[in-house]
């Protein structure tokens, strides 16, 4: 069997695979996202560490008796975490949605320009990359700084204390900013230039190597026996394009997390600057990934502010008599600054349009609306770099709702699909993954689930999607010399 962990912005989740492919064990143990600050997002990763024994320890019970005969792990990239020289934390990560250090981009910019950054790493000075968060680091917690002997991901970190391996996985390092991709190497001359060669950069491997294996005693006691082979794993999002089984041009996913995701395979590195660009689990091929800092997040707050006591279904079914375009009420998604493709850790989450006659489920409506409506952007920007998107597919948490559902395919104006079971997502890919390193698959046959759901666009609900989608675009472009007169306020 093959164990494959997902470690996302609110929970770690598990998936175990037989040998066909097959869902033997799912579950998942929610964490917290912490923002303390405007624009902040931090996370304790020892939470992430609790919540993987957990599930050991469930999947061990699940399948008594089963041998692993691999391990993978994914995670949120690129993650920022700090260790000391034993290895420990020196303070909360800093995630891929942390807009905090908007100085400190536009210091990075001056000193190593966006074409500069664009030509080595295929991506430009956003809150995305990392340099500029470790020089918020240096620069407002020297003492942190002095204390960080070591630099890590989250999926390198989980791995770490199962298998005592010290790398970085090969999409965490080209999201960083700071690899040079035609050279296959660190950027050095970044580094120099932003003073930050001081640092020691770990040795990278692909997805699919074998950083180690299970040495962990709290891992054992947890059910998982020493001596498990565990890949380097990968990028949340690249696994979850590995389950949906894209590997053709043309096939998109969206994935619906606590950030939204757009995944849309090409074949050579081509990158495009309004997004990034990965490298496929699939040697040979490449990603364009579109990365939205807030997705299923902005439900989630408008439901633990508001309506902590109903369900995501009880807010859904409230939302279905509100009719398409919330009675013109807009929400732009962008509660942590926004990421691709507009690259602007400044602005905000807004709300436009709204009157006495709304309520909160018109509020909440609206939410989805403006999430279907970026990722509408997303593809805009894909097709108008000459590729054409054949088929769309959703995962992750926000495809279970068929109100979602609806409404990003009358956004879009296309099909959207589900597959089977629910389960494709990060973790079943990282178990596939794990599973193709272990010899049970190859590149060829891999399991890829099967699509259950299609849904189809309303025209009267596209129509109407189609104005708001033209002033939610139109909105930004108004608003967005204003956001930054709001961040000393």
């Amino acid at each position: 069997m093959i164990l494959g962990f997902d470690v996302g912005s609110t929970g770690v989740k598990a998936v175990l695979l037989g040998a066909g492919g097959e869902v033997l064990f799912q579950a998942e143990e929610p964490h917290e996202l912490s923002t303390p600050r405007p624009g902040w997002a931090e996370e304790d990763p020892s939470a992430w560490w609790r919540g993987v024994l957990r599930l050991a320890a469930q999947s061990a019970a699940a399948c008594s008796g089963a041998r692993i005969r691999a391990i993978g792990v994914s995670a949120m990239t690129p993650a920022l975490l700090l260790l000391d020289s034993s290895g420990a934390l020196v303070r909360p990560s800093i995630q891929q949605n942390d807009a905090r250090a908007v100085e400190q981009i536009a210091g990075c910019r001056r000193r190593y320009g966006d074409d500069e950054l664009f030509a080595r790493s295929g991506g430009v000075w956003n809150q995305q990359v990392l340099p500029p968060k470790l020089l918020w680091i240096r620069e407002h917690e020297p003492h942190v700084w002095r204390r960080a002997a070591r630099i890590s991901g989250a999926c390198e970190y989980i791995t770490h204390r199962l298998t005592g391996a010290v790398y970085a996985e090969a999409n965490w390092t080209l999201e960083s900013g700071m690899w040079d991709a035609p050279r296959g190497r660190w950027n050095q001359d970044l580094l120099d230039r932003l003073d930050l060669s001081a640092l020691p950069l770990p040795p990278v491997k692909h997805p699919h190597d074998v950083a180690g294996e299970t040495i962990d005693p709290e891992a054992e006691a947890a059910g998982l026996p020493r001596g498990v082979p565990v890949i380097a794993g990968s990028a949340d999002h690249i696994a979850a394009a590995l389950a949906a089984g894209l590997r053709r041009p043309g096939d998109a996913v969206l994935k619906f997390g606590g950030a939204g995701d757009v995944l849309y395979v090409i074949d050579e590195f081509a990158p495009v600057r309004e997004l990034f660009i990965d490298y496929h689990d699939i040697p040979g091929l490449y990603v364009l990934n579109g990365c939205m800092a807030s997705s299923g997040s902005v439900a989630a707050w408008f439901r633990q502010q508001f309506r902590s006591a109903q369900s995501f279904a009880e807010l859904d079914r409230e939302a279905e008599a509100v009719p398409p375009g919330s009675d013109g009420l807009i929400v732009l998604p962008y509660f942590l600054g926004e990421k691709t493709p507009l690259h602007d850790p400044s602005a905000r989450g807004t709300v436009i349009g709204l009157t006495l006659s709304h309520t909160p489920a018109h509020l909440y409506r609206a939410i989805l609306e403006g999430v279907a409506y970026a990722f509408r952007h997303h593809l805009d920007v894909i097709e108008s770099a000459g590729h054409r998107v054949e088929r769309v597919y959703m995962t992750d948490g926000g495809a279970r709702s068929p109100l979602w559902r609806s409404i990003t395919a009358s956004v879009l104006k296309r099909d959207v699909s589900l597959f089977e079971g629910g389960h494709a997502g990060s973790a079943y890919g990282t178990a596939v993954l794990a599973g193709v390193a272990g010899g049970m698959w190859d590149w060829s046959n891999f399991p890829v689930p099967r699509v259950s759901t299609v849904v189809a666009p309303d025209r009267a609900a596209a129509a109407v999607y189609q104005g708001l989608y033209e002033v939610y675009r139109e909105s930004y472009r108004r608003y967005k010399d204003l956001y930054p007169r709001l961040a000393g306020s």
